[in-house]
């Protein structure tokens, strides 16, 4: 997990001006086993064969930069 400050100073719009904001890191939400995506891919892959979509290998950046 990669430390992020808790707030940060930055533009509002509302006042036009430099405030305190507050700061979270969003994590991904667990998936739904009945989503229309996961049924259509869990159909997909049931049955003979390999796997039939590509498996995503690209690593995610580990650092973050601070604004």
């Amino acid at each position: 997990m990669v430390k992020v400050l808790k707030t940060r100073r930055t533009y509002c719009k509302k006042c036009g001006k430099h405030q305190p904001h507050k700061v979270t890191l969003y994590k991904k939400g667990k998936d739904l086993c009945y989503a229309q995506g996961k049924r259509r891919y869990d159909r997909k892959q049931s049955g003979y064969g390999s796997q039939t979509k590509p498996i995503f290998h690209k690593k995610a950046k580990t650092t973050k930069k601070t604004v």
